[in-house]
């Protein structure tokens, strides 16, 4: 029996030593008694500790307001529990950054949303103050829509790993997001700003915990079934190669374009500069300058994925179904993705209900739902086309649909300028363009999957 007791009393102690090792990797970041760590930044809404849960209560008439840690981490998993009220947007920053704007600290950077509205884009990643939406949360993914509970609390689960971030909600997977904008930063817990009608809102936060070594033990496998967003320009993930994108420009040279219409890539009015394909400007006048650039190849059902970066009053676009068996004195013709400064270029006056502005199909469909970042800023497109059915997308959100060859498509097309061109669209396959409109635009991170 004594030896049964010694052995029973070993194995006790092996066991919670075991475990000790395990739990130690894990650090608390909120105590649950005071805000030791912690430093706020931005607005001035009221953050309390209340039977040992961070509380963050909304006030009117002030910004933003973030409780920060005073420590940055680089690599990490961070895991939390959250309760927010339904009316409250919130989120928790990670990797991010704080700096003067007029007098008040502004603080930036990627930010784990929290949502309980209609909307559902809870874990999905937001740019703070910087680029905006990153990953939304897309009813394409319906598991991730629905894995947030809006009246109790919620588990997230955020990994933080090289280039890469990925979150779960209640242990359903949200976000795969790939970028390098920051390696490094500290993490905050946001109040929203509100209006007076939301006064006295609430988000809790409790079970706050950070890992930053052995980070494998405690990594999540991954989950084939979302989408995974690349912003690291002229590259392509393990996954993505597996998913078959492959990149129409390498950042380096011209390899796999030529002119429209001719055999070679252009003279002049195209520079390769800074990894990015840079048009030149040339006094606005269509492809008057260097002229369009093809793809070698031609493509049919494809997602093709491109970001732009336009300067003032600048005007372009990105064709796609492109033969180039139309006479033509300008641009090659094919359907187009409109490139444009809605603002000051007055193309986007002309053509009907607005079809001539940017994500639109030019001169058939204007785009909605837009989410323009601006002019000089980069924005992210998606060209979608599988068996007649053709998508628009602008910095993560669809902003138009068609069927190409279906009555309303060619009544469109009827009532447009390529109403004499017969078959307009409607080619089985064609080439990617990239127009040369005489005003200085950029595209970098060119690649296509065929579907």
């Amino acid at each position: 029996m004594k030896h049964k007791l010694l052995l029973s009393a070993i194995a006790l102690s092996l066991t919670i030593h075991f475990t000790g090792c395990r739990q130690s990797d894990w650090h608390v970041l909120f105590n649950g008694t005071d805000l030791t760590g912690f430093v706020q930044k931005g607005g001035q809404a009221q953050f309390i500790v209340e039977n040992g849960v961070m509380v963050g209560i909304s006030t009117p008439d002030t910004p933003n307001s973030f409780m920060c840690t005073t420590e940055e981490y680089s690599d990490f998993i961070l895991e939390f529990e959250v309760k927010v009220d339904t009316l409250l947007n919130s989120g928790v920053q990670v990797r991010s950054h704080s700096r003067d704007n007029s007098g008040r600290e502004l603080v930036y950077g990627y930010q784990v949303e929290i949502d309980p509205t209609d909307r559902a884009w809870s874990g999905g990643i937001y740019d703070e103050a910087r680029r905006g939406w990153l990953y939304p949360v897309t009813p394409n993914n319906q598991a991730a829509v629905k894995a947030f509970d809006k009246h109790g609390w919620n588990k997230y689960h955020v990994e933080a790993i090289g280039n890469r971030i990925r979150i779960w909600v209640n242990g359903i997977a949200v976000a795969d997001l790939v970028d390098d904008a920051d390696t490094s930063g500290f993490i905050g817990f946001q109040v929203h700003a509100v209006a007076k009608e939301l006064t006295g809102a609430r988000v809790e936060w409790k079970n706050i915990r950070i890992v930053t070594e052995n980070l494998e033990k405690y990594s999540w496998p991954d989950t084939a079934g979302i989408h995974q967003a690349n912003f690291i320009p002229n590259t392509l993930t393990e996954r993505e190669v597996a998913d078959g994108w492959k990149l129409l420009f390498d950042g380096t040279t011209s390899t796999g374009w030529r002119s429209a219409h001719k055999d070679t890539f252009p003279e002049s009015g195209w520079v390769i500069e800074e990894g990015c394909l840079k048009v030149l400007a040339s006094g606005g006048a269509e492809s008057k300058g260097g002229g369009d650039i093809v793809t070698l190849n031609e493509y049919s059902n494809f997602d093709l994925f491109f970001e732009f970066r336009i300067t003032e009053g600048a005007n372009s676009g990105v064709k796609y179904f492109v033969t180039e068996s139309y006479p033509t004195a300008g641009s090659a013709i094919g359907l187009e993705y409109q490139v444009l400064d809605d603002q000051r270029h007055p193309d986007a006056k002309m053509g009907r209900d607005g079809n001539h502005t940017v994500a639109s199909l030019y001169d058939l469909i204007p785009a909605a739902n837009k989410r323009f970042n601006g002019v000089g800023q980069w924005n992210a497109a998606h060209i979608v086309s599988l068996n007649g059915h053709v998508e628009h997308w602008l910095n993560g959100f669809k902003v138009l649909e068609y069927e190409r060859g279906s009555d309303e498509y060619r009544r469109l097309v009827s009532e447009s300028k390529y109403k004499d061109f017969a078959g307009f669209g409607e080619a089985e396959k064609g080439h990617i363009l990239l127009q040369e409109h005489g005003d200085e635009v950029w595209f970098r991170s060119v690649k296509i999957r065929e579907l």
